[in-house]
């Protein structure tokens, strides 16, 4: 008798509702993941895309951890770099990781 009664208690549904705040919570980490990490992201490409616009003659580039400076501009995607005294390489614009600001030091 006792088990036939056990099989017969049934446990409640689970509670439903919380679509919206499933939704207000996927919206609030949306938020949250475009401020902390699309937008700087974004920020910082478009200061590396200046930088490479800005590039003229002498200026210190970094390619993939070389560094040298850029003694002609070849067209808008190409410019030369020497990078050791006498040593000149042809590189595409895209390929520079970095322009090196000068410091402004006490001299």
């Amino acid at each position: 008798m006792f088990i036939s009664s056990a099989w017969a208690q049934s446990v409640g549904a689970a509670p439903q509702g919380g679509g919206l705040s499933s939704l207000s919570f996927m919206l609030i980490v949306f938020v949250v993941f475009y401020f902390v990490l699309i937008r700087p992201q974004q920020k910082k490409l478009k200061q590396h895309e200046a930088a490479l616009k800005g590039i003229v003659r002498g200026t210190k580039v970094i390619i993939s951890g070389i560094e040298g400076t850029v003694t002609k501009i070849i067209d808008e995607d190409k410019v030369e770099v020497e990078i050791a005294p006498g040593i000149k390489v042809v590189v595409v614009r895209g390929y520079i990781s970095a322009v090196v600001i000068p410091e402004r030091g006490n001299k």
